[in-house]
């Protein structure tokens, strides 16, 4: 045994005894005859003692220590003169009778500290080396007790946990598919799930009747900070449901992880809001509570006053950001610049600024002292408020005006990631338009079913853009943490969305026949969520991107730099597998 106690165990209350630890040298400090070595593990960190007038090989020895070195120390507990209160054995150290170094150390490329001095690349490339320092550590014990809490409540609810395959068939709708040749059946591919959707069903129609799984997924789309090209979700599916049940179901697991994870209670229930409010109010389907600035439409206030940019426009509205009366003109010209971006593509934004001498804004010379003050009226505005208005295009321009709430919801401190704000929204379109082709996509996925009450328009295939999904989504501080529905279970259902998806029945039979056929041997109603795991874990730990909570995660391009994937494969593999490649 290498140890009898680990780095973050050691009392007061341990005075005395002879122990062994093992571990890491974070860092030593020589003061003349005395050598004071920090000793790391997962556990925490203690500080080993040497006294050159007591042993001065040993001494010696300390004093050659690398950082990063492993070493086996052995010594008797005694309390410190020095205390340190910042860590939990800073009330004592080990005075050391014996040192063996297990392995020595290259310098590390980076210092393995909470604030580290290497950037986001370096520590990727040596992640195993990131992965010792304390901070990141506390990231996957978060991952870890979320997980185990998923698990607890689940299972008291009688779900069953059952694996679902990881080589499937490639039916490509929505996000790419990663597929892999198969060796033993030549030109034919599998694929890696984007998600267990298909089956979790068919477990249903099984008779399974609760089914959950914390599952890996994986879609070929391009990255940013909350996404990867593999990802973890919680996976479940119920059967003999409605909507009512799932998003109590579903709630009660949130306020579970709330309170058992982060100490944070929610008794009353999670406020709704439909997919049309969410858009008309705040411009986009996962709003973020946090903070106010609800979407106010000023039309018929603003429009046919001779203020030609209100005129055209097909949608004037605002927002009010209290309190920003007193920004200067270089910080209101910054949110110009902002809202211009390419990513944002807005033209300008017209300010209305409520200080002591009244209402003043940019477009004064259009509109008298009373006009404006029906727009602070209908803007809930008052003295030290400033008002931000953009007009244009009615989708385009609420899309544009979330992109501006949120970033004054940065500016002025309003998105306090400690602060969480859950909400359900509701009613989704089931279809939207290809403007280009004309062609009809499902919002959500083909086996999402409508509202009973929107269900014949599906089979009648008129007014398909007025057809709401049976479908819901979680929302926590503007994230979405996962969604579902209920699905479609009868097989001609599942046909006449097909058929508006414009799928030909041979491509729905050769793609989905296995699932249509399941629905004819007495397939129950059933439906059920997925919910990101890695960003409901990133939430908690208080951070947006997700690879802090990812243990190997890939970069923005997709590939893991410390193991250098992807990668070639040699000219004999691609023979067996019947596969060339180009370039």
């Amino acid at each position: 045994m290498y140890r009898t106690h680990t780095c973050g165990e050691l009392r007061l209350a341990d005075a005395g005894k002879t122990v062994t630890l093992a571990g890491w040298v974070q860092r030593s400090r020589a003061m003349g005859g005395l050598t004071f070595v920090d000793l790391r593990d997962r556990y925490g960190i203690t500080q080993l003692s040497f006294n050159a007038e007591r042993d001065k090989a040993l001494c010696d020895q300390a004093n050659a220590l690398g950082r990063e070195y492993v070493v086996e120390a052995t010594g008797t507990v005694k309390e410190r003169e020095s205390k340190n209160k910042n860590i939990p054995t800073g009330e004592v150290e080990l005075i050391i009778t014996a040192l063996k170094v297990l392995n020595s150390a290259k310098t590390p490329p980076f210092t393995i500290e909470e604030e580290t001095d290497g950037g986001d690349d370096l520590r990727m490339k040596y992640r195993y080396l990131d992965l010792r320092r304390a901070n990141v550590r506390k990231n996957f014990e978060l991952r870890h007790r979320m997980a185990i809490e998923t698990r607890n409540y689940l299972s008291a609810q009688h779900f069953l946990e059952v694996e679902t395959p990881v080589l499937i068939k490639s039916t490509p709708e929505g996000a790419r598919d990663f597929v892999v040749p198969s060796r033993m059946n030549n030109g034919e591919f599998y694929a890696l799930p984007q998600s267990p959707q298909t089956f979790k069903q068919l477990l249903m129609v099984a008779g399974f009747d609760r089914y959950f799984q914390i599952v890996k997924c994986f879609r070929d789309e391009d990255l940013r900070a909350d996404r990867q090209p593999e990802f973890t979700q919680i996976d479940c599916e119920m059967a003999f449901v409605e909507q009512e049940d799932i998003l109590r179901m579903f709630e009660g697991l949130a306020k579970h992880l709330f309170q058992s994870v982060l100490g944070k209670e929610f008794t009353a229930p999670f406020p709704r809001m439909t997919f049309v409010e969410a858009m008309r109010n705040y411009g986009c389907d996962k709003p973020d509570l946090r903070f106010g600035m609800r979407f106010q439409e000023l039309n018929d206030l603003a429009k046919d006053r001779g203020f030609k940019v209100f005129d055209e426009a097909e949608l004037v509205v605002g927002i009010n950001a209290e309190g920003c009366a007193n920004w200067s003109r270089k910080q209101t010209d910054a949110l110009i610049d902002f809202v211009k971006r390419p990513q944002i593509g807005a033209t300008g934004i017209v300010f209305v600024k409520w200080t002591e001498e009244g209402l003043k804004s940019t477009v004064d010379k259009f509109y008298s002292p009373e006009q404006l003050q029906q727009w602070a009226e209908r803007c809930g505005m008052k003295q030290g408020d400033l008002l931000c208005i953009m007009a244009g295009k009615a989708d385009r321009t609420r899309k544009q005006l979330n992109e501006l709430r949120l970033h004054l919801g940065d500016l002025c401190n309003l998105r306090d990631p400690w602060t969480f704000t859950p909400l359900w929204v509701v009613d989704f379109p089931l279809l939207e338009q290809d403007e280009e082709s004309g062609r009809w996509h499902a919002m959500h996925h083909p086996f999402t079913a409508p509202k009973p009450e929107d269900a014949q328009k599906l089979f009648d295939q008129k007014d398909l853009g007025s057809v709401r999904a049976n479908a819901y989504d979680l929302v926590i501080n503007g994230t979405e943490i996962g969604g579902g529905s209920i699905r479609i279970h009868e097989r001609a259902m599942q046909e006449a969305m097909f058929r508006v998806l414009g799928f030909s029945d041979e491509d729905a039979r050769y793609k989905f026949g296995f699932l249509m056929d399941a629905f004819e041997f007495g397939a129950p109603p059933h439906g059920g969520a997925a919910f990101g795991f890695d960003r409901w874990v990133s939430l908690f730990g208080g951070r947006s991107d997700i690879r802090e909570f990812i243990a190997f995660p890939k970069n923005n391009a997709g590939r893991d730099t410390m193991i250098d994937a992807p990668s070639r494969i040699d000219a004999e593999q691609l023979k067996e597998l019947g596969l060339a490649t180009k370039g």
